[in-house]
């Protein structure tokens, strides 16, 4: 199966599945209003106060839950099954309406300020709160949960909840390998393990939200609510940390630029190629970070010659004036504060290959394809593959695999950067 065809499927099933929902409610109307405004309304909240990727940056793979506010609620609503000791009698199909309807009033302002990623947060909110919600609903209506008491639902929630995780986990990572062709596997990976951090403190707050609401009923959805969006507010500020820091080191690779020594786009291309590289080889979301901004800085030793590397191409230069630019980048990146693994990695790209970690492999071999496919003509792309190729032991051989992957994705030419 294609991936435009399989991403079409998988937003299909939602699509059917919201508006069999939205219909069902409308036809039957809702059990339990005061609930469903509630629940809806902090839903709401979280879709609103979400955070979101600025125009034209995409929301990336390290975006997983970017309101988990709206999350932790619309989970709770899905695994509610009584209020203040009272049946709850609402069914999957009201919890997807009232979660679908809050979900894309919350989108409203991020659709218009043109942040990405809206469809893809809507189709993987739907489709895991429909199996919380089916799951608890089949359990509630067999009688199961009463039948085996309180050890028999604390195992079930848990179940339930894992399988709910499991869904939401392989929606994302599909979504983003039929949009961007990443494999899936390694997306698939990282979401998974993303699940061990913030996803974890979601299905908590679902849980034990949903478990006070069937004791003390809709007054321990405040409280219940306080901590996480608490945890909001802080994963919004940690992320316009993070982006400041990447607009800053992006600001400082400019200076080779400015200063003539390297030409106009070099390390952004280099970051851009290299980061595609490091999600072939299934590096994780941190390490990709490191590869990013290491390859942003990579020539920045530059700084300290007295006499320019004609174009800037090092690689062409003996091994040891390479490894000499290395030890001076790799000291200029230990002084503006950046993380240390960036510094080594800048360091060590010119060390054998043997002896370099897959970060620095791929910096090395992605920095030597920009610099003689740049002005090769149409066919720079095969030229410079081939002569890496033929290089030996200079470069790791499961990079350049990668690399050809990458550029075989697409069409052989070197991605522009954001």
């Amino acid at each position: 199966m294609t991936r435009p065809l399989l991403l079409a499927l998988v937003r299909g099933t939602a699509v059917l599945v919201a508006l069999a929902s939205l219909a069902v409610t409308l036809h039957t109307g809702p059990a339990r209003p005061g609930a469903a405004l509630s629940f809806g309304a902090l839903v709401l909240t979280g879709e609103l106060t979400r955070w979101s990727a600025p125009p034209g940056a995409g929301a990336g793979p390290e975006v997983r839950e970017p309101a988990p506010l709206g999350a932790a609620a619309a989970l709770a609503y899905a695994l509610l099954g009584e209020e203040a000791g009272r049946s709850a009698h609402h069914g999957a199909c009201q919890t997807v309406a009232v979660v679908l309807t809050a979900g894309l009033l919350g989108s409203v302002p991020h659709i218009a300020r043109g942040h990405a990623g809206t469809l893809d947060h809507l189709v993987r909110r739907v489709l895991t709160v429909f199996v919380a919600a089916t799951g608890t609903h089949v359990l509630h209506a067999t009688g199961a949960t009463r039948a085996w008491g309180g050890p028999g639902h604390a195992v079930a929630l848990p179940v339930l909840l894992a399988l709910t995780a499991l869904c939401g986990a392989v929606v994302a990572a599909l979504s983003l390998h039929c949009r961007t062709r990443w494999p899936f596997v390694p997306l698939l990976r990282e979401e998974l393990r993303g699940l061990l951090g913030l996803g974890s403190a979601v299905c908590a707050t679902g849980a034990v939200t949903a478990l006070g609401v069937a004791v003390a009923g809709l007054w321990a959805l405040p409280v219940c609510a306080l901590p996480m969006l608490l945890t909001q507010l802080s994963f919004r500020r940690c992320a316009a940390v993070r982006a400041v820091c990447r607009q800053t080191i992006a600001s400082l690779a400019r200076a080779t630029e400015i200063a003539g020594y390297t030409p106009a786009g070099h390390a952004r291309r280099v970051a851009a190629l290299s980061r595609a590289v490091g999600r072939d080889l299934g590096l994780t979301e941190p390490d990709l970070t490191v590869l990013e901004h290491a390859a942003l800085m990579h020539d920045i030793g530059q700084l300290s010659l007295v006499d320019p590397v004609p174009a800037g191409a090092t690689a062409g230069l003996p091994a040891a004036e390479q490894r000499r630019i290395a030890l001076l980048g790799g000291a200029v990146v230990r002084r503006t504060g950046a993380d240390r693994e960036v510094a080594v990695v800048v360091e060590r790209q010119a060390d054998p290959c043997p002896e370099q970690t897959l970060p620095a492999r791929i910096v090395r071999a992605v920095n030597a394809y920009d610099e003689k496919a740049r002005d090769a003509g149409a066919g720079g792309p095969l030229e410079a593959l081939e002569e890496l190729r033929r290089a030996g032991g200079d470069y790791a051989p499961e990079v350049l695999a990668a690399l050809a992957r990458v550029l075989a994705r697409d069409g052989l030419t070197i991605p522009a950067a954001g």
